[in-house]
């Protein structure tokens, strides 16, 4: 519910050089990407023993590879020996399973051991078992890969569960969708000239949605009267309206395990620090951030379906795929406007919420927690 105006007192944003200032983007690298759990992709990227992925994360580069057992396991991507990058790629599969660093050729087992150091075998005082890959703490949640560089890092459940459960007063609504089992349709990778929070805020609101997308609020009432993150609810369809695709219409069926109430229902929810979850009746859209600095982030946007769907042939997702390629390219556009000017000196003390965004306070709040005692406010 909004507050009446008549009774709304002034709520102000942050202040502009939160959105550009690279000594805060730094404490929020050190305070909430390092300390809370950071997702950097999905599982089934490296479907098979060897397979590998590399990331950045607050200045680390991360080797993510799948073991014989077939557990997904993290480590910094640096040779023991004298700290060359073991793998440059993005992605790929490890011939023979082995890390093998192409410098000195120290090698490594896919569960980080080293295996093979040459001309070290004799050396007095060198013990090989000392010398196996830096471990990162990593968990696969819902199939999305998760790591934490805290030194002792909260489980999981306790940061997402928590989110889960203050967006929907319950974790049901959320599990129904299972979104381990879905798998990618597509994805689209967007580089967004903008900061991270500015997206995070778009995201939470639609007091902008009347304005900058006509599209979805004639699919949905209640986003052009302003409301999205308000509704833990959900967010009802127009009439006729089945989904969120280009038509409103839909031909693939409801996925396994959703209630009537999840028909013609659209729900949001923030994952912070940096995954959105957009949960339809027929797909989930997943867009995940990776800061690349304080006016810089890259977004990963992966559309999900029910596998069997996927499987079909002639499977066809681009009335959803084009729907929120809409959407997205009018949100970065409007963030991109905010961050061209956060540097100005009429912005320096920021500005103010309107009532129906007033939420967004809390995101903000959750911020300068994260940085207390760093000498800002």
């Amino acid at each position: 519910m909004t507050t009446p105006a008549a009774q709304y007192t002034l709520v102000r944003t942050l202040h502009g050089r939160y959105y550009f200032d690279p000594e805060i983007y730094r404490l929020e690298e050190e305070r909430i990407f390092s300390q809370l759990w950071f997702c950097v992709g999905r599982a089934d990227a490296i479907p098979n023993p060897g397979d590998f992925l590399t990331c950045d994360v607050t200045g680390e580069n991360l080797l993510i590879v799948r073991s014989r057992s077939g557990a997904v396991q993290a480590f910094l991507n640096v040779c023991r020996h004298r700290g060359a990058r073991l793998c440059a790629e993005l992605q790929g599969s490890l011939r023979g399973g082995v890390i093998q660093c192409r410098y000195h050729a120290w090698s490594y087992n896919l569960e980080g051991q080293l295996i093979g150091a040459p001309n070290m075998r004799d050396l007095p005082g060198f013990e090989r078992e000392s010398f196996g890959l830096h471990r990162v703490p990593l968990e696969v949640w819902e199939g999305l890969l998760w790591v934490n560089l805290a030194s002792q890092p909260e489980p999981i459940e306790a940061q997402l569960d928590r989110a889960i459960v203050e967006r929907f007063g319950e974790r049901e609504t959320f599990s129904r969708y299972r979104i381990g089992t879905l798998g990618v349709g597509k994805t689209i990778v967007y580089d967004v000239a903008a900061n991270w929070k500015l997206i995070v805020e778009n995201f939470m609101e639609c007091y902008h949605c009347a304005v900058v997308h006509p599209e979805l609020s004639s699919l949905v009432p209640s986003f052009r009267e302003g409301l999205a993150y308000q509704q833990g609810i959900g967010a009802r369809f127009a009439d006729g309206v089945e989904s969120l695709t280009v038509t409103g219409k839909t031909t693939r069926p409801l996925l396994p395990g959703l209630l009537p109430q999840d028909e013609r229902t659209y729900y949001g929810i923030v994952l912070l620090p940096n995954v959105f979850v957009n949960l339809h009746p027929d797909y989930v859209l997943i867009h995940r951030l990776e800061p690349k600095g304080p006016g810089r982030t890259l977004i990963v946007c992966d559309w999900l379906f029910d596998p069997p769907v996927i499987e079909q042939p002639g499977f066809d997702p681009s009335d959803a795929v084009e729907f929120w390629d809409l959407v997205n390219r009018q949100d970065w556009e409007a963030c991109e406007l905010c961050q061209a000017n956060v540097d100005s000196r009429a912005y320096r003390e920021g500005g103010i919420y309107a009532p129906t965004e007033a939420h967004i306070r809390r995101f903000n709040d959750f911020v300068l927690a994260r940085l207390e005692g760093t000498g800002h406010e």
